[in-house]
């Protein structure tokens, strides 16, 4: 099975792959997206733009961008009345004031007003957590929070990106052994690094498409946003783009030193504007499951659910496992398990012999 690597670049059995210009990573990851002119064509890269630093790698990226970009959004996204302030006619802005948010938060106008800057760094998590409650942040949103605290402290600016670990073969032969389910192990980027045979033939438009091709493994964010078939797939395009989207972000906030995900995001956010429209919002999702509904172009329509499991893996490699199943006594489930048999291996010419007792 071929395998996505970074090491510094993209592999593939194949060999290297170039990766993308670094004009696109200056606009996923500087908070250039909402600044990309109007008019401007969404396919090609012009000329060369480098990061304020001038590191062409990203491994001293300045997250504070991220940080003003999202707490600005969350903002804007919280009603007064659903803290308990009125709203009044005299708002020019979506959502709460600074000092309002502040007021909350039970810190100075002033203080919050520099920690919407950017300037996060240093903060105490006690103070995160309580403008976390201030803005009504979920769960995700306060996680993803805490992350870009963590990326913007000194240590770990100068931490080494991180690199990507082979999947044992032990993981391979547990999803193999899933025949009856499709099951298989996606990392940060939203990569398909491992999968069972019931996997590959449940997503097959995506694992010939295009997107796959050009990279050595299927990725879902290529696929939604570069393949149009993606739209004929999956019945709920728009959730799952959004979510997709969402994931991509948490990531982001995880890893912002990850090259080959900036890779991904540059490429995406230049390609296309839907994609860079639902970037910009800063929404975040860490853990994905649920309903997934798919037109399949051999068995038809598919509705499934599906759960997510954390793969712990060494070097703070983040990886899911995500098994489908079909409701028992469905015509889902009889679809499924038409795929199934189709992927089974070749029965045996002969019968084993039963040993006797």
């Amino acid at each position: 099975m071929k395998e996505c690597r970074d090491e510094g670049g993209l592999f593939t059995s194949a060999g290297p792959m170039k990766p993308a210009p670094p004009e696109a990573e200056k606009i996923a990851f500087m908070g250039g997206i909402n600044a990309t002119p109007l008019g401007r064509p969404d396919h090609g890269y012009r000329g060369r733009m480098e990061s304020p630093s001038g590191n062409r790698t990203g491994s001293h990226t300045d997250n504070r961008s991220d940080i003003r970009d999202f707490l600005i959004s969350r903002r804007a996204k919280l009603a007064p009345e659903r803290v308990g302030l009125p709203s009044g006619r005299r708002r020019r802005v979506p959502g709460l004031r600074r000092e309002e948010v502040a007021a909350l938060a039970g810190v100075s106008t002033e203080w919050y007003t520099r920690l919407e800057k950017g300037h996060i760094g240093g903060v105490s998590e006690d103070v995160l957590e309580a403008v976390a409650k201030a803005l009504l942040l979920d769960e995700d949103e306060h996680t993803y929070l805490l992350a870009l605290a963590r990326a913007a402290r000194p240590a770990r600016r100068s931490s080494h990106r991180r690199k990507d670990v082979t999947i044992p073969p032990s993981v391979q032969w547990m999803v193999d052994s899933m025949t009856m389910a499709p099951a298989f192990v996606r990392n940060g980027r939203l990569d398909i690094v491992a999968s069972n045979a019931l996997c590959r033939a449940l997503y097959a438009p995506m694992f010939d498409s295009d997107t796959t091709g050009d990279r050595g493994c299927a990725n879902f964010p290529r696929y939604f946003f570069l393949d149009p078939g993606s739209h004929d797939f999956f019945v709920d395009w728009e959730e799952g783009a959004r979510a997709t989207v969402a994931m991509l972000r948490a990531e982001a906030g995880r890893e912002p030193h990850d090259r080959a995900l900036r890779e991904i995001v540059g490429e995406l956010s230049t390609l296309s504007p839907y994609f860079r429209t639902l970037w910009a919002s800063h929404d975040v999702r860490i853990h994905h499951e649920g309903a997934k509904r798919l037109n399949h172009p051999e068995v038809g329509r598919l509705e499934m659910t599906f759960r997510l499991l954390d793969l712990p893996l060494p070097q703070r490699a983040v990886h899911d496992l995500i098994i489908y199943a079909a409701e028992p006594g469905t015509p889902s489930e009889d679809r499924l398990r038409l795929l199934a048999s189709w992927t089974a291996p070749p029965a045996s010419p002969t019968q084993p012999v039963r040993p006797l007792r």
